[in-house]
C-alpha cells in the first residue's frame, strides 16, 4: 500500500490554507498546516515532509528567514507562495535555494500541478547521471551538446550556462544566480547579458532539436531547462 506524500502548507490566511489542503488531499497528498513561521523548522525536522509550500508574509518569522533556515539542514523541495513579484529574482537565487514559486492570486489547481511537477523532478534519482535529461548530453571536455539530431559547439560561457540549467531540470535560476555560476571572475556585466547568451544557445540548439524548446524563460524570475514530458 503506497504512502501519501506529505505536504506542509505554511500559510496564515485560514481560508486559503484550507482550500489548498483540500485540493492537495483530492490529488492524493497528506496535507498539514502551519500559520506561524517560527514553528516551521521544528515541524519539518520532526515530520520530514515531501515538500513545503511556504508563504512569505508570516507571523512569528518571515518566510525568507524560514527558507534560509530550512536550507541549513534539509533539501526538502520548497515552493514559495508570494505576492512580492519584484522579489522573485532574489527568492530563487543561490542564497535561498527555493525550487519554484507561485504568485498570488493563483488557482489551487495550478499549485497542485506545481507540487506534482517539483516532486516528479526529484523522485527516485540518487545520482546526477541518473537524473540527467534524455534529450541532450553535454560533453564538458569538448564544450558541446550532443543529441540524436547532431552536435552543437558552444563557447565556454554558453556551455557553463547550459550545463547549470541542464543539471537541474525544472529548477528556475535567476539571472543573478546564473551570472554567479558562469562568471567565476565576478566581472561586472549586465544581467541582460544572460538573455543574449540564452538567445544564442537557442539558435544553436534549434539546428539539432527542430521545434523542441528546452530553455524556458519564466517571467520575472529567470530561466529553467525542461524537456517535453518532464
Amino acid at each position: 500500500m503506497s504512502v501519501e506524500p506529505a505536504v506542509l502548507v505554511v500559510e496564515d490566511e485560514p481560508r486559503l490554507a484550507e482550500v489548498l489542503c483540500e485540493y492537495l488531499a483530492r490529488a492524493g497528498f497528506r496535507a498539514s498546516r502551519l500559520e506561524d513561521g517560527a514553528a516551521v523548522a521544528g515541524w519539518v525536522r520532526a515530520h520530514a515532509p515531501a515538500l513545503v509550500l511556504l508563504d512569505l508574509n508570516l507571523p512569528g518569522r518571515d518566510g525568507l528567514e524560514v527558507c534560509r533556515d530550512l536550507r541549513t539542514f534539509t533539501e526538502v523541495p520548497i515552493i514559495i507562495v508570494t505576492a512580492r513579484v519584484e522579489e522573485i529574482d532574489r527568492l530563487l537565487g543561490l542564497e535561498l535555494g527555493a525550487d519554484d514559486y507561485v504568485c498570488k492570486p493563483f488557482s489551487p489547481r495550478e499549485v497542485v500541478a506545481r507540487v506534482k511537477a517539483v516532486l516528479r523532478r526529484g523522485a527516485g534519482a540518487p545520482a546526477d547521471d541518473e537524473r540527467a535529461p534524455r534529450l541532450l548530453a553535454l560533453e564538458s571536455d569538448r564544450l558541446r551538446a550532443v543529441c540524436a539530431g547532431g552536435v552543437v559547439e558552444l563557447t565556454p560561457v554558453e556551455f557553463a550556462l547550459l550545463e547549470t540549467l541542464h543539471r537541474a531540470p525544472g529548477r528556475i535560476y535567476s539571472r543573478g544566480a546564473l551570472m554567479e555560476r558562469i562568471y567565476a571572475d565576478h566581472r561586472v556585466v549586465s544581467d541582460r547579458t544572460i538573455d543574449s547568451h540564452v538567445r544564442k544557445i537557442r539558435r544553436k540548439l534549434a539546428g539539432v532539436l527542430g521545434g523542441t524548446e528546452v530553455l524556458h524563460a519564466v517571467y520575472g524570475a529567470g530561466y529553467r531547462y525542461e524537456e517535453p514530458g518532464d
